[in-house]
């Protein structure tokens, strides 16, 4: 049985991640410091005699008795609420926290995987943003801590790759929905979702015609687990090509509630991305993957996630 050490474990996809592993038989480690994340999400794993929780800081030394067959690096905060609230914090997990995790997977002779992000994309020049696009981004904008963190993190993975000879992987993970998010976490989902089940105004930031595209949690966890276990050491975009306006995504949950809430218009935020979606044809090559789930199934089943918890 494999053993798969998860940082970021009890976050949003780093939880449903374990769940996955654990289902496909590997052993699991899930490893967080709880600034972001919530042992809510991993709760129900307790007394699974093939998973266990370590309370611990990757911006330290990791050390783990047990060998670990492979190192899936998801810790970091991931919404803007939360990097602009803990901008060192974020900075330290993309680089610190990478450089230990890397060191960890060296030792242990394990593959490792990196949560990577859209947002090395920056606000892109080119649409749909293919992997070997380098992106546009603002190195000392608001929203640098975060993607200069995993722009780093990105080009330490591959220096161990290149220089130590380390089975890495890249995963570029595009906008991602589903239950276990957090609310009022300043992402699009769950806040439109919360205006939209208590009444309040829906809040769309500009004129509502920037884009993103929406993957449902189980699949993108799918391809994340395919690029693990491929032979693929590049960058592998992992999203939903299916591109709509944030005006008609607030539109579609306000059909999908019931609610008749206002849409209310703010101004955009600094560096806002205008539009945003994956080529996806390496990872339908490399992986045999697209997703599966549509915007519509998706949103429902995180509605009812979060109905009783508004």
């Amino acid at each position: 049985m494999e053993h798969v050490l998860v940082t970021g474990g009890t976050g949003f996809l780093g939880s449903h991640l374990c769940d996955l592993l654990l289902r496909n038989g590997h052993a699991v480690t899930a490893m967080d410091n709880l600034i972001t994340g919530s042992v809510e999400n991993i709760a129900h794993l307790a007394g699974n005699a093939n998973f266990s929780f370590v309370h611990h800081d990757v911006t330290e030394h990791i050390f783990l008795e047990k060998k670990v067959d492979a190192v899936m690096h998801f810790a970091s905060p991931a919404s803007p609420i939360d990097y602009l609230k803990l901008p060192i914090e974020t900075l330290k997990v993309g680089s610190l926290g990478t450089h230990n995790a890397l060191g960890l997977a060296k030792a242990h002779g394990a593959r490792f995987l990196l949560a990577s992000t859209s947002e090395v994309y920056g606000d892109p020049l080119v649409h749909p943003q293919k992997e070997d696009y380098w992106g546009n981004v603002n190195p000392i904008g608001p929203r640098s801590v975060y993607d200069e963190a995993k722009r780093f993190a990105e080009a330490i993975t591959m220096a161990y790759h290149n220089h130590h000879g380390l089975a890495t992987h890249i995963a570029r993970i595009f906008n991602t929905y589903g239950p276990r998010m957090r609310l009022h976490d300043g992402r699009v989902v769950p806040e439109l979702i919360f205006q939209a089940l208590t009444g309040k105004p829906l809040t769309v930031f500009g004129d509502g015609s920037q884009t993103r595209s929406f993957c449902y949690v189980s699949d993108e966890v799918e391809g994340i687990y395919r690029l693990l276990k491929s032979d693929c050491a590049s960058p592998v975009n992992i999203g939903n090509p299916v591109e709509m306006t944030v005006l008609q995504f607030a539109e579609t949950i306000r059909r999908l509630t019931g609610c008749g809430n206002q849409i209310e218009f703010r101004p955009l935020p600094v560096d806002d991305p205008t539009r945003r979606r994956p080529d996806i044809s390496k990872a339908r090559e490399l992986l045999d993957w697209e997703p599966k789930v549509d915007i519509e199934e998706g949103l429902k089943q995180t509605i009812e996630y979060f109905r009783p918890r508004v």
